[in-house]
């Protein structure tokens, strides 16, 4: 498939922490999932390993141009957490909430695709801390700033909403394969 338009190939992980690094305590540390959905739920870590895992094999694609595209992804599909909390009809976006206040938002129809996951695992082993463990979305589709590090909410709204870079000025939707970067 390549690489998207306006991407180079990394020749190292770039890390981000936007606000900060969080501290994670994984013996109280739950994934909620909440908004229009008929039934909340609160996951904890060894939940999320006892559901079904999917692998997904793809890139990470940042917004200033660069990717790391061969990489193995493993978590759980956001499609079958949905499915879990009955997520309502009227549901257009998934707004995603780190430990730590960052918040990005995903058009629905994005976060609900076959490859996209909450990522417990990157390349076989635990999510390292600095790529955001315990838990991540992976949304190949989209650019990496929607992939919030250190999650611990997924929010299904109607409405869309304003997430950390997007009040910054970047795009609402951020599809890489139409280089939905900035906000026209």
């Amino acid at each position: 498939m390549g690489l998207p338009p306006g991407q180079v190939e990394a020749r190292r992980w770039v890390t981000y922490a936007a606000l900060g690094f969080p501290k994670v305590d994984l013996g109280s540390w739950r994934l909620e999932v909440c908004g229009l959905v008929e039934r909340r739920l609160s996951l904890s870590y060894s939940d999320l390993l006892s559901m079904p895992q999917v692998r997904v094999r793809g890139g990470l694609h940042c917004v200033e141009g660069w990717s790391v595209s061969s990489v193995e992804w493993e978590g759980v599909r956001i499609r079958d957490l949905a499915e879990a909390a009955g997520v309502k009809p009227e549901a257009r976006w998934l707004m995603f909430w780190s430990i730590e206040g960052y918040s990005a938002p995903v058009y629905l129809e994005d976060a609900l695709a076959e490859d996209s996951i909450i990522a417990l695992k990157l390349n076989g082993e635990r999510l390292s801390y600095e790529h955001g463990f315990p838990a991540r979305p992976i949304i190949p589709r989209v650019y990496a700033w929607k992939s919030v590090k250190w999650l611990k909410r997924l929010e299904f709204l109607r409405d869309y909403v304003d997430g950390y870079w997007e009040k910054r000025g970047y795009h609402e939707r951020g599809r890489v394969w139409v280089e939905e970067r900035r906000k026209k």
